[in-house]
Protein backbone atom coordinates (compact mmCIF):
# COMPACT_ATOMS: atom_id res chain seq x y z
CA UNK A 1 0.00 0.00 0.00
CA UNK A 2 0.86 3.58 -1.07
CA UNK A 3 0.89 6.16 2.32
CA UNK A 4 0.06 9.64 1.16
CA UNK A 5 0.43 12.46 3.74
CA UNK A 6 0.29 16.09 2.82
CA UNK A 7 -0.93 15.81 -0.39
CA UNK A 8 2.90 13.33 -1.21
CA UNK A 9 3.38 10.06 -1.51
CA UNK A 10 5.85 9.60 1.32
CA UNK A 11 7.64 6.23 2.79
CA UNK A 12 5.73 4.23 5.12
CA UNK A 13 8.61 4.60 7.82
CA UNK A 14 6.17 2.36 10.12
CA UNK A 15 6.49 -1.54 10.19
CA UNK A 16 3.33 -4.01 11.22
CA UNK A 17 3.84 -5.97 13.85
CA UNK A 18 1.58 -8.94 14.43
CA UNK A 19 0.08 -10.36 17.38
CA UNK A 20 2.82 -12.42 18.19
CA UNK A 21 5.79 -11.36 15.86
CA UNK A 22 8.94 -10.24 18.48
CA UNK A 23 8.88 -6.28 18.28
CA UNK A 24 11.99 -5.10 16.89
CA UNK A 25 14.27 -2.50 18.60
CA UNK A 26 15.58 0.75 17.11
CA UNK A 27 12.54 0.36 14.53
CA UNK A 28 9.22 2.67 14.17
CA UNK A 29 6.10 0.07 14.62
CA UNK A 30 2.63 -0.28 14.05
CA UNK A 31 0.69 -2.83 16.65
CA UNK A 32 -2.68 -4.09 17.07
CA UNK A 33 -4.42 -2.58 19.27
CA UNK A 34 -4.94 -5.31 21.81
CA UNK A 35 -1.45 -6.30 21.59
CA UNK A 36 -0.36 -2.60 22.65
CA UNK A 37 -2.98 -2.80 24.84
CA UNK A 38 -1.57 -5.49 26.96
CA UNK A 39 2.44 -4.63 26.76
CA UNK A 40 1.95 -1.18 26.44
CA UNK A 41 4.64 -0.07 29.21
CA UNK A 42 6.46 -2.37 27.42
CA UNK A 43 6.23 -1.03 24.36
CA UNK A 44 5.91 2.79 24.72
CA UNK A 45 9.47 2.32 27.04
CA UNK A 46 11.06 1.18 23.60
CA UNK A 47 13.89 4.09 22.15
CA UNK A 48 11.46 4.13 18.60
CA UNK A 49 8.33 5.17 17.50
CA UNK A 50 4.71 3.38 18.31
CA UNK A 51 2.09 3.43 16.84
CA UNK A 52 -1.39 1.47 17.09
CA UNK A 53 -3.81 -0.17 14.40
CA UNK A 54 -6.85 0.81 16.51
CA UNK A 55 -10.07 -0.79 14.67
CA UNK A 56 -14.09 1.67 14.84
CA UNK A 57 -15.78 -0.62 17.18
CA UNK A 58 -13.34 0.31 19.98
CA UNK A 59 -13.68 3.57 21.83
CA UNK A 60 -10.51 6.22 21.64
CA UNK A 61 -10.92 6.99 25.30
CA UNK A 62 -9.04 3.81 25.75
CA UNK A 63 -6.07 5.15 24.08
CA UNK A 64 -6.46 8.51 26.15
CA UNK A 65 -3.59 7.85 28.83
CA UNK A 66 -1.08 7.02 26.15
CA UNK A 67 -1.51 9.88 23.75
CA UNK A 68 1.29 11.89 24.44
CA UNK A 69 3.81 8.73 23.78
CA UNK A 70 2.36 7.51 20.54
CA UNK A 71 3.74 8.71 17.59
CA UNK A 72 0.94 7.40 15.13
CA UNK A 73 -3.15 6.06 15.40
CA UNK A 74 -4.27 4.41 12.30
CA UNK A 75 -8.04 3.78 12.45
CA UNK A 76 -10.01 1.50 10.25
CA UNK A 77 -12.48 1.67 7.56
CA UNK A 78 -13.89 -1.82 7.64
CA UNK A 79 -15.54 -0.43 4.56
CA UNK A 80 -16.58 2.57 2.72
CA UNK A 81 -20.50 2.95 4.56
CA UNK A 82 -18.99 2.83 7.81
CA UNK A 83 -17.86 5.81 9.15
CA UNK A 84 -17.11 5.85 12.79
CA UNK A 85 -13.00 6.53 12.29
CA UNK A 86 -14.32 10.24 11.44
CA UNK A 87 -15.58 10.68 14.83
CA UNK A 88 -12.90 8.78 16.33
CA UNK A 89 -10.81 11.10 14.66
CA UNK A 90 -12.61 14.18 15.71
CA UNK A 91 -12.64 13.00 19.01
CA UNK A 92 -8.36 12.42 19.14
CA UNK A 93 -7.27 15.57 17.55
CA UNK A 94 -10.08 17.93 19.30
CA UNK A 95 -11.37 16.48 23.38
CA UNK A 96 -7.69 14.60 23.43
CA UNK A 97 -5.16 17.23 21.70
CA UNK A 98 -3.19 14.33 19.39
CA UNK A 99 -1.12 15.68 17.68
CA UNK A 100 1.03 12.76 16.09
CA UNK A 101 0.02 11.16 12.75
CA UNK A 102 -3.63 10.23 12.13
CA UNK A 103 -3.54 7.86 9.30
CA UNK A 104 -6.84 6.25 7.99
CA UNK A 105 -6.84 2.55 6.74
CA UNK A 106 -9.02 -0.22 4.98
CA UNK A 107 -11.57 0.95 2.86
CA UNK A 108 -12.17 4.88 1.74
CA UNK A 109 -13.59 6.08 -1.45
CA UNK A 110 -12.04 9.02 -3.66
CA UNK A 111 -14.79 11.37 -2.74
CA UNK A 112 -13.67 10.67 1.04
CA UNK A 113 -10.64 11.98 0.72
CA UNK A 114 -11.40 15.44 1.84
CA UNK A 115 -13.80 14.53 4.67
CA UNK A 116 -10.71 12.64 6.26
CA UNK A 117 -8.93 15.73 5.85
CA UNK A 118 -11.39 17.66 7.25
CA UNK A 119 -11.93 15.29 10.34
CA UNK A 120 -8.36 15.26 11.48
CA UNK A 121 -6.58 12.95 9.47
CA UNK A 122 -3.34 13.73 8.04
CA UNK A 123 -1.90 10.43 6.16
CA UNK A 124 -3.89 8.32 4.38
CA UNK A 125 -3.17 4.40 3.24
CA UNK A 126 -4.26 4.33 -0.74
CA UNK A 127 -5.01 0.91 -2.15
CA UNK A 128 -4.90 1.86 -5.86
CA UNK A 129 -2.84 3.86 -7.48
CA UNK A 130 -4.84 5.67 -9.58
CA UNK A 131 -6.18 7.08 -6.27
CA UNK A 132 -2.71 8.85 -4.92
CA UNK A 133 -2.45 12.05 -7.06
CA UNK A 134 -6.80 11.91 -6.42
CA UNK A 135 -5.95 12.25 -2.65
CA UNK A 136 -3.73 14.74 -3.24
CA UNK A 137 -5.64 17.20 -5.40
CA UNK A 138 -8.51 16.61 -2.48
CA UNK A 139 -5.84 17.77 -0.03
CA UNK A 140 -5.29 21.63 -2.77
CA UNK A 141 -8.68 21.43 -4.09
CA UNK A 142 -10.53 23.99 -1.36
CA UNK A 143 -9.09 26.16 0.95
CA UNK A 144 -12.19 27.49 2.25
CA UNK A 145 -15.25 25.63 4.63
CA UNK A 146 -18.26 26.87 5.97
CA UNK A 147 -17.90 24.79 8.51
CA UNK A 148 -15.07 24.54 11.63
CA UNK A 149 -13.36 21.05 12.05
CA UNK A 150 -10.63 19.06 12.99
CA UNK A 151 -7.78 20.04 10.74
CA UNK A 152 -7.77 23.30 12.32
CA UNK A 153 -8.80 25.78 8.63
CA UNK A 154 -10.49 28.52 9.24
CA UNK A 155 -14.16 28.94 8.42
CA UNK A 156 -15.18 31.34 5.87
CA UNK A 157 -16.73 32.55 8.98
CA UNK A 158 -14.18 33.01 10.78
CA UNK A 159 -11.85 35.13 7.82
CA UNK A 160 -14.70 37.36 7.50
CA UNK A 161 -14.38 37.90 11.24
CA UNK A 162 -10.23 38.41 10.87
CA UNK A 163 -10.48 40.45 7.97
CA UNK A 164 -13.49 43.38 9.69
CA UNK A 165 -11.42 43.08 12.99
CA UNK A 166 -8.26 44.19 11.10
CA UNK A 167 -9.92 47.01 8.59
CA UNK A 168 -11.43 48.42 11.92
CA UNK A 169 -8.15 48.70 13.79
CA UNK A 170 -6.21 50.14 10.77
CA UNK A 171 -8.71 51.10 7.97
CA UNK A 172 -6.04 52.75 5.83
CA UNK A 173 -4.29 49.40 5.84
CA UNK A 174 -7.65 47.78 4.36
CA UNK A 175 -8.22 51.22 2.14
CA UNK A 176 -8.37 50.23 -1.91
CA UNK A 177 -5.20 51.69 -3.87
Amino acid sequence: MRLVKAGRVIEDRFMRVLDDAPVPDGVPVLLPAARFLADSAELLSRQAPTGVLWPNNRPVAELAPYLDRLSLVALVFPNFRNGRAYSQARILRERYGFRGELRATGEVLRDQFLFLVRAGFDALEVKKDSDVEAFADAVRRYDVFYQPAADCRPSAFRRRLDHEHVAQRDPVAEAPR
